[in-house]
Order: C-alpha cells, then sequence, then structure tokens
C-alpha cells in the first residue's frame, strides 16, 4: 500500500489550534502525545472488560525513548492502534475527533464518557518540536494490517504500509534544529515529572547510554551497541483517585510529603469528590502559614484526568483559599485551559463555589469536634479564614461560626462571645461598642496597661490582614467601632458621659499650651490641652484611627490608598492638664527650665510610641541623667 494526499484542514477550526499552541510552552506537545497514548491505553481496556475486544491485554504501559544521534524522540502504546481508514480520518482531518465516535458508540457504557480523547488536536502539537513526524501503528481490530503515516509538517502527508507487528502506536518526532533541548534527558525527565506524574496508565522512560563495545564488524572494526535504561516515573493511583475510607492520616501526609518534599506537615486536609452537577476529586491542605513567612500562591496543582494541566488555579480556586496546597482534578476542564474559559465556565463557577463550601464545613466541623486544638492551630487557620471574611460575603457568613478574636491575655473568643464580653463596660455614650485592639503588644504596653486599668479588654491583631480585618468588621457588625489602643488616650477611647474636672484654669491651659508649642519643634505635632485622670502620662501622643489605618493599607499596597499613603503623619499631643508635671511646669519661673521639662514630658510621650530614636533618643537620656543628678548641661 502506498498512498499521497493532502491533509484536510477545516478552515474554520484551524485558527483556534494554531493559536492555541502557537502562543504556549512548546513543552506541552508531550503531555499532549502521552496523554493521547494514555487514553488510547485505557480504550482497549475498556473495549476488553466491555467484551469487545478479545484478545490478551498483554502489559499495558506507555513508552518514551530519545535517540540524541538520530535526533528522535519515540512515544509508544499499546493501546486501541488505528487502521489506514482511521488515519486518513482522525489525523489527515484535523477538526475531527474519533473520541465522538467512541462515546457514541458505548454511550450506553457506564464511565464511556471518561475515555474521550481529543487525538487529532493533541497529535498536531507534536509539529510544534518536529520538522518530521512519523507514525507506526497497528489496530486491534481482527485483520488489521500495520500502517506507517509521515508528513514534513506541511498538508502533504504519505500513507505506506508499516512495520509494527504489535497492537498500539508509535509517535516519532524527528527534532528540529531549534527544539534540541527536547533531546536531553534531564529536559525530558522534568516535562514528564510535571506533566505526566500521576497519569493512570504506567509511564516508562527509556534513555540511552553510551555505546558499549560488542564485538568486532565484518572488517574487523569495533562494532558499539546501545544500552537502554527505562523505569516507571509515575503513581498511576494517586491518593485523590481513591475512597477517603480506605486512606489513613499518614497516607495523606506522605502525598504531601511526595507533592512538597521540603515543606513541614500540614495542619489538616479535605479530600474533594463530586460527581454532580460536575467532576471533581482532589486533595487541599491546609499548610502552616506563620504571619511573618512570605505567602505563595500557586500551590495547588490542576489536572484532567490525572494529567497536570497547570498550578495557576485563580478562577477555579476562590482568592482566599490561593495559598492553600494540593490537587483538584476535573474532566470538565479542557487539557489546553485559557484564563477566558475559566473565567467563563459555569463548572468552573459551580467547582469555586463548592471549595469553598467544603472548606466552610470543615473549619466548623473542626471548631466544634475540638475546640481547644482548633484554638491551637488558630495562628495557622486565621490567615486564610480573615481574607475569605474579607473577600467573600458568603463566607463571611459561615466564617462567622468559627472566626476566633484572641486578647492579650492569650483567650480566644468567637465574634459573638466577644461581643458579649465586651459591651457592659466598652459601649461609648451613643450606644457603639468598641473593640480596643494593639498591633505590637510589646510596644504599645502603656496603653494596654492604661486601657487594662479601666478593666477595658484589648484584642491583638498583627497579621498581614488585621488592618483590612478590623475594617471589614466594622462594616459588617452592627453598632460597632474598632479602635488601636493607642489611638488616643485611655479616657477618650471609649467616649462616656462622664467629665473628668479641670484642675487649671482657662489660663493656666493656655499657658501650657503655649510653652509646650514652643519647645516641640517636630512638623506634624498638634497640641492639645485635656483634663485626664492623674494616672495617665503627663503627655500623650496618638495618630487618628482612621488616619493611620489608611496609612498603615497604603503602605501595604491596598487599592485606591495611595493619597493617604503620601500624605505627612499628623499627631496629636495631649497635655494631661491634671498631671502633677503640669502643675511643676507652670510653678517654674524659668522659661528654659519650663522648656526643658516640657521637653522631657515630651519625650517620654514620643518613648511610649516607640518614636523616639536616634540623637533624639541619646539627648532625652542625657537630660534624664541631668535632672536626676540635679546637674545643668
Amino acid at each position: 500500500m502506498q498512498e499521497k494526499g493532502t491533509i484536510s484542514i477545516h478552515t474554520e477550526n484551524i485558527f483556534p489550534i494554531i493559536k492555541k499552541f502557537l502562543y504556549s510552552d512548546h513543552e506541552i506537545f508531550l503531555r499532549e502525545l502521552v496523554s493521547n497514548a494514555v487514553d488510547a491505553t485505557q480504550k482497549i481496556k475498556r473495549l476488553s472488560s466491555l467484551g469487545q475486544y478479545k484478545g490478551g491485554l498483554g502489559e499495558l504501559r506507555v513508552e518514551v525513548a530519545f535517540d540524541k544521534d538520530q535526533k528522535t524522540i519515540t512515544i509508544s502504546d499499546r493501546g486501541l492502534g488505528m487502521t489506514a481508514d482511521e488515519i486518513k480520518k482522525y489525523i489527515n482531518q484535523i477538526a475531527f475527533s474519533g473520541a465522538t465516535e467512541f462515546v457514541e458508540k458505548f454511550k450506553d457504557s457506564k464511565d464511556a464518557n471518561e475515555l474521550i480523547g481529543k487525538f487529532g488536536l493533541g497529535f498536531y502539537s507534536a509539529f510544534m518540536v518536529a520538522e518530521k513526524v512519523e507514525i507506526q501503528t497497528l489496530s486491534y481490530q481482527e485483520g488489521a494490517a500495520p500502517v506507517r503515516w509521515f508528513s514534513d509538517g506541511s498538508t502533504e502527508f504519505e500513507l505506506t504500509d508499516g512495520t509494527r507487528s504489535e497492537r498500539g502506536t508509535d509517535i516519532i518526532l524527528h527534532v528540529n534544529a531549534e527544539s534540541e533541548e527536547f533531546l536531553e534527558e534531564s529536559r525530558l525527565r522534568e516535562i514528564l515529572n510535571k506533566y505526566c506524574s500521576f497519569l493512570p496508565v504506567p509511564i516508562k522512560f527509556g534513555t540511552k547510554s553510551e555505546s558499549e563495545p560488542d564485538g568486532e564488524d565484518e572488517e574487523g572494526k569495533p562494532k558499539s551497541k546501545q544500552v537502554e535504561v527505562d523505569n516507571i516515573i509515575n503513581n498511576t493511583t494517586p491518593i485523590w483517585t481513591k475512597s477517603p475510607s480506605s486512606l489513613t492520616d499518614d497516607d495523606y501526609i506522605r502525598f504531601y510529603q511526595e507533592l512538597y518534599p521540603f515543606a513541614e506537615e500540614p495542619l489538616f486536609w479535605i479530600h474533594l469528590n463530586v460527581d454532580y452537577p460536575f467532576n471533581l476529586t482532589g486533595v487541599l491542605y491546609f499548610p502552616k502559614v506563620k504571619k511573618d513567612m512570605d505567602l505563595k500562591p500557586n500551590k495547588i496543582k490542576l489536572f484532567s484526568r490525572q494529567v497536570f494541566i497547570t498550578d495557576e488555579v485563580k478562577d477555579i480556586v476562590p482568592e482566599f483559599l490561593m495559598l492553600l496546597h494540593g490537587v483538584i482534578d476535573s474532566p470538565d476542564i479542557p487539557l489546553n485551559v485559557s484564563r477566558s474559559f475559566l473565567q467563563a465556565d459555569g463548572n468552573v463557577k459551580k467547582i469555586n463555589t463548592y471549595i469553598t463550601k467544603k472548606v466552610g464545613d470543615k473549619l466548623s466541623e473542626l471548631y466544634k469536634k475540638d475546640r481547644k486544638a482548633y484554638e491551637e492551630k488558630w495562628p495557622d487557620i486565621g490567615l486564610f479564614v480573615k481574607y475569605g471574611m474579607i473577600t467573600d460575603d458568603k463566607f463571611f457568613d459561615k466564617g462567622k461560626e468559627f472566626v476566633l478574636l484572641n486578647n492579650t491575655k492569650s483567650e480566644h473568643f468567637t465574634l459573638d462571645e466577644y461581643a458579649e464580653k465586651v459591651k457592659p463596660l466598652q459601649t461609648d455614650k451613643d450606644g457603639n461598642v468598641i473593640y480596643l485592639y494593639a498591633t505590637d503588644p510589646g510596644k504599645q504596653d502603656s496603653f494596654i496597661q492604661s486601657a487594662q486599668a479601666r478593666s477595658y479588654d484589648v484584642l491583638v491583631m498583627e497579621g498581614p490582614l488585621d488592618n483590612h480585618f478590623i475594617s471589614h468588621l466594622e462594616r459588617k457588625l452592627e453598632k460597632t467601632q474598632v479602635k488601636r489602643v493607642d489611638s488616643g488616650t485611655a479616657d477618650t477611647l471609649i467616649s462616656k458621659d462622664e467629665t473628668i474636672a479641670s484642675v487649671l484654669t482657662e489660663d493656666q491651659q493656655a499657658s501650657v499650651k503655649t510653652v509646650f508649642e514652643k519647645t516641640i519643634t517636630k512638623p506634624g505635632m498638634n497640641v492639645a490641652v485635656e483634663s485626664l485622670s492623674p494616672d495617665e502620662l503627663p503627655v500623650t501622643i496618638t495618630m487618628d484611627e482612621f488616619m493611620r489605618r489608611m496609612k498603615d493599607m497604603a503602605a501595604m499596597g491596598g487599592g485606591g490608598m495611595s493619597f493617604y499613603g503620601s500624605m505627612p503623619d499628623n499627631y496629636k499631643v495631649t497635655v494631661n492638664g491634671n498631671h502633677p508635671l503640669i502643675n511643676r511646669i507652670l510653678s517654674l519661673e524659668d522659661e528654659t527650665e519650663k522648656s526643658k521639662l516640657a521637653r522631657q514630658a515630651f519625650d517620654l510621650g514620643l518613648l511610649s510610641q516607640g518614636m523616639l530614636t536616634g540623637a533624639e533618643l541619646t539627648e532625652f537620656v542625657k537630660n534624664s541623667v541631668s535632672t536626676l543628678t540635679g546637674s545643668k548641661n
């Protein structure tokens, strides 16, 4: 048999194919061809199980081999094979897929839809790296003859008698000069490990070693032979293909270590398994994520029938879960998936919603089952929960059950529990419940102690998302305000109807204000004299809660916040008119001494906010020593 002809390309379908491959990484050619070989292998197994194929199956596997000298890569299988007519239909007519006929023929058989393999489309990815492609194939059909197909990448082809003696197909790629990187063992192994590590059919990777002596030829010259070394490179039954009831915790942890060899053990995991209204399996792991760690997304791997597609799962997985690790496998997502497909596809949206619900259910279950253990995990879990509540309204409603607030005493509360705890003492004169928080309890200790002296509770909000989470709580919770403990004095953070009488006259207050305004040279310091408890510091320096929060968000790169980030810092310098030190300043006759003491009081305020550094701190220490010793400097 010998036949030549022109490959039939349906114009309306060829351009998407060209675009799909032209702008993709060339390495996917191997994924496509190995996937086709796996499909052909699964089909023959299916036909055998249905009684449609009576022959022996033999060892079913796919082999990938390369010959650097001959510049060839060969992908072999013992699957269905093809007849000459099938090659004409499936290969020469690019736009036609044999899967359509196959599924129609066995549509009444369970799971037949899982065997769809768009051979024609995937096959032509070979020409991204090959200047010539050859097919040697023998169909499973009784009486079939072996066939050879050959093309140099143009629309011309040759169809002749083949040499294959066993059922199945060899695809031989004659690699072009621009793609010789794919003739390196390490590069091929890298691609196979990336895309084919969990394919359901064993993948044997064959390499050729250096030549070894093999006697002499007819002329007495040394002959050599190539020694083939091969091994199976994939796990055909990864954990997500198994029933959760058959798996132990150790099984899940071992698989996690297989995916992420250098990571700490995960906190817990969620096994996904749904077949309606879409097909989805997978395992998602919650890693240990400390607040000071570099948060790296794209750790979830997306598969389609155990073929790796991508680790950029942004539209499939909710944004707040992008920090999770693990795998998702859905046959409803095509191998050559595009961003526009993910954004528009209805199944993808359902998958996204399903994953959100499963995560919410799992967290709720953990919280209800063992709250103490949940609290211990909270430093790691909290980041995911808060991110989800900020970005997803439905998750916020669910998360109210298990989000925890922790205070400076290391106690944990749900939102409802905390509201009940602080309402009696931390409700202001307008009926607003005020939540106080610290971002750095060590640096803000003096403010925390002032609040606690009034029996106020102080939360710890030191995580990377807490600034946004605080603002979100204020929007979601009725009659609730959240204020940083150092954004005002303890008496002013929660406004009451109670007033503290001033020991100073109006003239004395004006005099004190003048002294401090003349003494303070730092810009952005606005002096106010107020009547506070004598137990408060003589001078307190605070930044308005709203302005501080906006500037913090701008520093984190919050959208639309750059305006606040560019604004100069402005602080309120609250002079406590009822403090004994202020009376002492007023009693001094020497203006220099007044200024010196006022400066000390101001520097103490800076020191309590961690704002006294460098030369100013050195000067403060000198002045303090001078004051203590009674000397003058």
